[in-house]
């Protein structure tokens, strides 16, 4: 997917979250972690927002991720954070709005993005802005599952 020029800088800068994902060290760490808290602050308006702003943000990555890498040069820089934010609120939105349920939430989506466990790698493998999404999106859909599943064995919570 090619993106015109002239919207490369704002949607680069979209990508790595203004000067955040250029922080050091674990840029994807604190993505996760600035996911977490605003991700807190949007459920704590309704689960519906927060997913809302899930899909907003993924798709608005795939092209911000891609307008990065075409003028870097680079497949998945580490600077590119705004998959973190959309990997990371996917495991968010069907918990209660309690800290410790996030924290959770924060150490499996960091779990899986690390380790890019089966899927996660598979799909860090697709091309463009897609490839850098989807790898974030499958670890937070692991670490939904995974939460999802200690929910239902802890006697469960409303979804």
């Amino acid at each position: 997917m090619k993106i015109s020029s002239a919207f490369c800088p704002p949607l680069a800068c979209l990508a790595t979250l203004g000067p955040l994902g250029h922080l050091r060290p674990a840029p994807g760490t604190i993505g996760s972690a600035i996911a977490v808290f605003s991700g807190y602050f949007l459920a704590s308006h309704g689960a519906g927002l927060l997913a809302a702003a899930t899909l907003l943000v993924t798709v608005i990555g795939v092209f911000a991720a891609d307008a990065y890498s075409q003028q870097t040069g680079r497949k998945d820089a580490a600077e590119v954070i705004i998959d973190e934010v959309a990997g990371q609120w996917l495991p968010l939105i069907i918990l209660p709005l309690d800290p410790w349920w996030f924290a959770a939430a924060f150490i499996l989506f960091r779990f899986f993005d690390i380790t890019k466990i089966g899927p996660v790698g598979m799909a860090e493998s697709l091309a463009g802005g897609v490839g850098v999404m989807a790898d974030d999106i499958i670890a937070g859909l692991l670490a939904a599952i995974c939460l999802w599943s200690a929910g239902l064995m802890l006697g469960g919570f409303a979804i």
